[in-house]
């Protein structure tokens, strides 16, 4: 981390660039415990080992930094979205996942943070309490709205199966966004994501999880006696 109140030199506010975009790819791509300092410092062409150390601390805390930068801004186009549809009346289960969805395809043209969604998933996958703690369940409140929404729109159905179904949908929701993000950093879309209608069906995905009438046989092993009931 700077020190308060230092004005970084030109250089230094680009090799801090550096190092954030360069941490960010190898995250992506290798995972949290697959990096090392050095590592980031040799992609990030620095001769100075101690450079990451000096503008952020440690390693976790150069994470944590890349998280929330796209984070707040993810969270800050979800709840705009949200606001909007509370205004105009129009929220259904589509338009909820829509403020889930588009605020993350959009976060490369609007930041040029190419490889944001891969490292995300991979944190959701292998560090999942870091990446609880680097949010402070503070820059997920968007994300938590459109949950308590989609809760809301889906009353019938009883609520753990709800809540397992939400998680599922985060789980999925990630990997088939980082599969996304892959095939557009390489140039190659293939036939999954080349057609027009790709998104759009991959949001009739999520709406069919989440809404799909639970079967006889999950409902009886929900427990506790409710039989299905909420």
């Amino acid at each position: 981390m700077t020190t308060p109140g230092k004005t970084l030199r030109s250089d230094g506010a680009e090799t801090r660039i550096r190092l954030k975009e360069e941490a960010q790819r190898l995250f992506a791509l290798r995972g949290l415990d697959g990096v090392s300092v050095q590592d980031i410092i040799s992609a990030a062409g620095q001769r100075n080992s101690a450079s990451l150390r000096y503008y952020f601390g440690n390693k976790l805390e150069l994470a944590r930094e890349l998280v929330v930068d796209g984070a707040r801004l993810i969270d800050e186009d979800r709840q705009a979205r949200l606001d909007r549809l509370e205004a105009e009346e129009g929220i259904t289960v589509r338009a909820v996942l829509g403020a889930l969805l588009f605020p993350m395809l959009e976060l490369a043209d609007r930041t040029g943070q190419a490889t944001y969604i891969r490292m995300i998933a991979n944190l959701q996958l292998n560090n999942r309490a870091f990446l609880r703690e680097a949010l402070e369940n503070k820059w997920n409140l968007g994300y938590q709205r459109c949950n308590a929404l989609l809760r809301d729109l889906l009353a019938e159905i009883p609520a753990a199966i709800v809540d397992h179904r939400l998680s599922l949908v985060s789980i999925y929701g990630n990997a088939a966004l980082a599969a996304w993000e892959a095939s557009r950093d390489s140039g190659d879309s293939g036939g999954l994501w080349s057609p027009q209608y790709a998104v759009s069906s991959l949001m009739d995905s999520f709406e069919s999880v989440l809404a799909a009438e639970p079967s006889k046989e999950t409902r009886s092993l929900l427990g506790g006696g409710s039989d299905g009931e909420r």
